[in-house]
């Protein structure tokens, strides 16, 4: 369906909410419920099954077609992309898979790794850190992969408190206007920092999941690892990108095609 056709639904269905026109819309955005639910097994690897994701997610599509004002000029893909999220995000909170004893240990890496960067000068590699934990590489990223769920959650709970979750009204304009070029200029030379901030491995992860799109299993061969491993390592550089990009994290995240 093109965008002609997609804005003809819109204004149909704002006129008219028939069943008809609302199973159309379910059925035309039901792709970016698996992408979002896609996005976010990046974040939580095995702990999740990703059908369970989309099932999650189908519901914040719904939530967000009945409560969609089309009149205000707001793409419903951004729209309806946080309602899919939230959803999902909030389900997992319900089912508390977030016990006490895995915050404590998704802690202790965060001190691990903040302490090591410090006296290195540098991030420091697993062998370092396990090392500095007293416990082996191998137990190291069972934790890591464990707190996969825990980091999903808190990213998402730091992004909401940054109040960056705005949706803007879509511009009527062909052309990008001035300020929205400064503004992903911006965004790509915070981003450019950030990621002077990990490792080889961790750097390309972030370029071909966000700029080149490919998927977890499609990483994994190009890096010839497990899909679980670069999912370990795709959190670990959100977080260490989250921690260089300080009180604008939310902002240049909100920015990200998640």
């Amino acid at each position: 369906m093109t965008s002609d056709d997609k804005s003809k639904l819109w204004e149909a269905y704002s006129k008219n909410r028939t069943a008809l026109l609302r199973e159309q819309i379910i059925i035309e955005y039901a792709p970016l419920v698996k992408l979002v639910a896609g996005r976010l097994s990046m974040y939580l690897g095995y702990n999740v099954e990703y059908d369970d994701l989309v099932g999650y997610g189908v519901f914040g599509l719904i939530d967000a077609i009945d409560k969609f004002d089309y009149s205000k000029g707001i793409k419903f893909e951004t729209y309806a992309s946080l309602r899919i999220r939230g959803s999902i995000l909030d389900q997992i909170r319900k089912m508390d898979w977030i016990p006490r004893s895995l915050r404590q240990k998704q802690k202790k890496i965060d001190n691990a790794m903040n302490k090591l960067e410090i006296e290195l000068g540098r991030p420091a590699t697993d062998e370092e850190i396990s090392k500095e934990l007293g416990i082996s590489e191998e137990e190291l990223t069972n934790w890591q992969g464990q707190a996969n769920v825990s980091n999903v959650v808190s990213f998402d709970e730091f992004i909401e408190a940054s109040g960056e979750k705005e949706t803007a009204p879509v511009s009527r304009n062909p052309y990008e206007q001035p300020e929205e070029v400064v503004e992903k200029a911006e965004i790509k030379k915070l981003l450019a920092e950030s990621l002077e901030s990990l490792t080889d491995k961790e750097k390309k992860i972030i370029l071909l999941y966000y700029y080149e799109e490919l998927t977890l299993k499609e990483i994994s061969r190009i890096l010839e690892v497990s899909e679980s491993r670069v999912s370990q390592l795709h959190t670990k550089a959100l977080q260490k990108m989250k921690a260089k990009l300080g009180s604008v994290a939310g902002y240049v995240f909100n920015n990200i095609n998640y």
